[in-house]
């Protein structure tokens, strides 16, 4: 055992180092109090002087000579400021000069316990994570709070993409999150520790960083992190429950709501207040369509949080393979309403993606509880078709179907397609994916701005864009038979590439 390791003790804490820290790294065999200033530490040996001394005495520099010369692990004195001189002297001998505040007995009787059983350690700190976490339910936050305290190092749960979700940690990015097995990782300064929350859904860690003299405490923090994973996993078990609990009531009573054949009754409207649905209004359904291996409840918080980024305060249900959901006006929503509902749905949506691959189709405005059905089948139906159009970014609202969809399925005809790739040969093989900067413009209405958010492009680049394809084809797409011949073209392409 080496003598830093003896600093990590919890009782230890005190300890300061007042110099020859290069020498922290001594062998600690043995640890001895003694009362005579002129005896001599013997090989191995932390020498624990239990009388006070003056910071001017000699005696000092001659206890640190005689343990160099011996081999000492090191010099224990009570709480004294020793001379610039005996500091340096310490420093040039590399050994160990520590001073406390506490009653060094106390101190010897701690040291002695670990060098005769160094299990105790372990088990002490064990004991004492099981009896922070484990009387009741801990948040993450709280289990991150409570290890922070006991391992007087920072701690940090981590989401399966290495990014703190309670506490932070500087090295978080140094953990193998593709392998859900416990971790060491060694760093310049010290040590980072990982173990894994194991549960249905992505893989959470329990992670810390010991750095200094704590860094020698890494062979006894395992067991305890393992502890405060399995304080996080019952955390998780009975959060999940409670989430599927209320999923399952709120599937059910929006199933209810979309069976309703008349005015809702006194039973249905008191369910819908209670979830804080509100049926009066006027409600623009949504539905985001995920795969099936999506699990949609433990991800409802994320869809969530990407449409309050937004500030958009929808109502979101777990619903299929997705979410469906609505947002709710007093009054009738104007056309702009509606189109800047839709640029910020179009920006969550944009988000999720990131993450998810979700799809998503945006109803029309409809009135009362039966208009919330209508609204939801309309959402519904575009984010079906959304699915499938990579060139609107897989987001369509339902404004945008209509009679221009019924032409669409005739543009997917053998007779249609040559003719329109001859139409929008000069666009093949020019620089920067016109056919689709065209398709994405046009069913944009001719919108810059939304073009380029589809694209992921700046704007001026999108208007240098258009430019070239006018210049290309010898249109002009503000006429509309050039548009609407060009719009069908480029759709039945980009679909059949």
């Amino acid at each position: 055992m080496i003598l830093r390791r003896l600093l990590a003790l919890p009782s230890w804490a005190g300890v300061r180092v007042a110099a020859g820290e290069s020498g922290l790294d001594r062998p600690l065999e043995t640890v001895r109090a003694t009362l005579d200033a002129g005896d001599s530490p013997g090989p191995g040996e932390l020498l624990v002087l239990a009388r006070e001394l003056r910071g001017t005495d000699w005696q000092i520099d001659a206890l640190l000579r005689r343990g160099a010369d011996s081999g000492a692990a090191g010099l224990l004195l009570p709480e004294v400021e020793p001379l610039t001189a005996t500091r340096l002297l310490a420093d040039r001998l590399a050994m160990p000069l520590l001073v406390t505040a506490a009653r060094p007995l106390d101190l010897l009787v701690d040291a002695r316990l670990m060098l005769a059983a160094p299990e105790l350690d372990r088990a002490n700190l064990v004991l004492a994570t099981h009896r922070a976490l484990g009387e009741r339910l801990r948040s993450p936050e709280e289990v991150v709070t409570a290890l922070r305290g006991l391992l007087r190092s920072p701690v940090a749960l981590l989401d399966d993409r290495g990014e703190p979700v309670a506490g932070e940690l500087a090295s978080a990015g140094r953990i193998r999150v593709g392998e859900p097995v416990p971790q060491r990782v060694d760093l310049d300064d010290g040590v980072l520790l990982a173990h894994p929350a194991l549960l249905a859904g992505p893989v959470l860690w329990v992670a810390a960083e010991l750095t200094g003299a704590e860094a020698a405490r890494a062979d006894v923090v395992p067991p305890a992190l393992a502890v405060a994973a399995g304080a996080v996993q019952r955390w998780l078990l009975a959060n999940r429950l409670e989430l599927e609990r209320d999923a399952r009531s709120r599937t059910a009573l929006l199933g209810d709501l979309l069976r309703l054949d008349a005015e809702p009754g006194a039973d249905l409207r008191r369910r819908a207040a209670d979830a804080g649905w509100r049926l009066g209004g006027w409600h623009v359904g949504l539905r985001i369509g995920v795969a099936s291996s999506v699990d949609t409840v433990a991800r409802t918080t994320e869809v969530v949080r990407a449409l309050r980024a937004e500030q958009i305060a929808a109502v979101v249900v777990e619903h299929g393979d997705g979410w469906t959901g609505w947002v709710t006006f007093d009054q009738e929503p104007t056309a702009e309403r509606v189109r800047t509902l839709a640029a910020g749905l179009r920006k969550a949506h944009k988000a999720l993606r990131r993450t998810l691959g979700a799809h998503l189709g945006v109803g029309r405005p409809h009135p009362r509880p039966d208009g919330l059905a209508a609204t939801i089948a309309e959402a519904t139906d575009a984010a079906r078709l959304a699915a499938t159009r990579p060139e609107s970014g897989h987001f369509l609202h339902v404004d945008q179907l209509g009679m221009a969809q019924l032409l669409l399925e005739w543009t997917r005809t053998d007779t249609f397609e040559p003719a329109a790739r001859a139409l929008v040969a000069p666009l093949r093989n020019a620089p920067g994916d016109l056919v689709r900067t065209l398709a994405v413009y046009l069913d944009a209405e001719s919108s810059i701005a939304e073009t380029a958010a589809v694209l992921g492009v700046h704007r001026n680049t999108v208007t240098a864009r258009v430019a070239r394809i006018e210049q290309l084809l010898g249109v002009d797409l503000s006429r509309p038979d050039d548009r609407l011949a060009l719009h069908l073209a480029s759709r039945a392409i980009t679909l059949a590439d």
